[in-house]
């Protein structure tokens, strides 16, 4: 009988960096670079050894330097109570949240292009709260992803066969190329629509090409010629970069 291994995590030094490396049942190497320190992550198949994990990592040392300093460079989010006089951003939109006691089920509404409106029973917990936006962040992208997957499908030749909206802590989308899946990250209704658009492009154009590569970028430079520009607002905010 066949028993799958546990993942096996352990800590390493790769030149100057102190990283945790898990060894589980994938097929690639992944290197991931978490915010707001920096903290470097990576994961490896069984198979691959040790020299050639140090190897893939000293050949992406520059890459991971950079994100590390661009968190080094930014604004650390503040840390959200979800109560009146907050500022909450909303489609690229800040607006100052007005939480108001009431019976019934919690809405959100969105009044002068200025206040968010929270509607919620009064013993609404901060947790609560912060579910009532996140359904309302949920529905948005809900209502947008259907038309922006519509355009894109006949632009880039694919099809997506399903498509799906949840927290993620260090990516703004995944595809699942077999199964022709992709995932949005809520936080995406943070940002401008566009925003929104060109992840939903990045991850269909995984559809024609799994790899970040010369062949992955011209897809896009031909479905969104300024795809660079978006990526850049992504980035400079305090959400997760791309």
């Amino acid at each position: 009988m066949w028993l799958m291994r546990n993942p096996e995590k352990t800590m390493v030094q790769v030149a100057d960096l102190n990283l945790q490396l898990t060894r589980k049942a994938v097929k690639n190497l992944r290197i991931m670079v978490y915010p707001p320190d920096g903290e470097v992550r990576v994961s490896a198949p069984w198979a691959m050894t040790d020299g050639d994990i140090r190897a893939a990592i000293l050949a992406r040392l520059s890459w991971i330097r950079q994100h590390q300093q661009q968190f080094q460079h930014q604004t650390p989010s503040p840390v959200l109570e979800y109560q009146s006089g907050e500022t909450h951003s909303y489609l690229g939109q800040d607006y100052i949240l007005r939480v108001h006691a009431v019976a019934g089920r919690g809405r959100i509404e969105l009044r002068d292009a200025a206040f968010m409106d929270m509607y919620c029973p009064p013993e609404a917990a901060q947790a609560e709260r912060q579910a009532l936006l996140h359904k309302y962040y949920r529905q948005a992208l809900k209502d947008r992803i259907p038309k922006i997957v519509a355009r894109y499908e006949p632009i880039l030749g694919v099809k997506v066969a399903e498509w799906g909206v949840k927290r993620m802590r260090t990516r703004w989308g995944t595809c699942n190329i077999r199964a022709r899946r992709i995932w949005l990250g809520l936080e995406l209704a943070r940002y401008a629509e566009i925003c929104l658009e060109y992840v939903v492009l990045h991850e269909m154009a995984h559809l024609l090409e799994r790899l970040h590569n010369d062949r992955f970028r011209s897809i896009l430079d031909a479905a969104m010629p300024d795809w660079r520009r978006v990526k850049n607002q992504l980035r400079s905010g305090s959400a997760p970069f791309c």
